[in-house]
């Protein structure tokens, strides 16, 4: 099972977008590929529903869906023309058809806990590098929250942007946290430094 800091794992599969390959077709690109349990259910309806809602947002922040479920490109189209009729709601990223759970597998999507047969709500949040820097898993019966996932984006890339971390609860415009000093002579003139700081192992500052 992948860990945070390794590599994706590569993969070329069937998609309702035709044929993709992450290491070629997503390459520079920030991705999130993320699995549900099935098509036609009513949790994971509204979550695909939700991911379009933040997908503009996404896409300003160069960051492609790439959706998974065990099931075939056929039940994805069909599911994906149902949201559009019934909910009036276009799906327009990829969903990856599953059927023998190689994608899945590589993922460590399949909790046998849960189910041997069907994904739980995982996301995998995947840079350009192609590194996983952020994994998250729901159970099935618990949709998904939107507004954590872009935050979780805004986060990992003012971090890498500014080589900052970032406190409980940050939103984008909050106080950053200066990266600790690494030495007693830094933590004696770190309170000195301009910073915000509770105590010199603890300061932020305005990006």
């Amino acid at each position: 099972m992948p860990r945070i800091g390794d590599l994706a794992p590569d993969f070329e599969a069937d998609t309702t977008h035709g044929r993709k390959k992450l290491s070629e077709d997503y390459e520079g690109k920030w991705v999130i590929l993320f699995s549900h349990p099935a098509d036609f259910t009513p949790v994971c309806t509204t979550e695909f529903m939700a991911f379009m809602e933040i997908y503009p947002e996404l896409q300003k922040r160069n960051v492609d869906l790439l959706g998974l479920s065990i099931d075939s490109t056929y039940s994805h189209i069909a599911w994906v023309r149902t949201i559009k009729e019934k909910c009036g709601v276009n799906i327009a990223f990829p969903i990856i058809a599953d059927l023998k759970m190689e994608v899945a597998n590589k993922f460590g999507m399949i909790h046998p806990s849960e189910s041997t047969t069907s994904a739980v709500r995982a996301v995998f949040i995947i840079d350009p590098e192609r590194v996983l820097r952020a994994i998250i898993y729901y159970p099935l019966n618990v949709g998904r929250n939107m507004q954590e996932i872009l935050r979780l984006i805004d986060g990992l890339q003012t971090a890498d942007k500014h080589k900052v971390a970032l406190p409980a609860n940050w939103k984008p415009g909050d106080k950053v946290i200066v990266p600790p000093p690494q030495t007693q002579s830094a933590a004696e003139t770190r309170m000195n430094e301009g910073y915000e700081c509770t105590d010199w192992f603890l300061c932020k500052k305005s990006l």
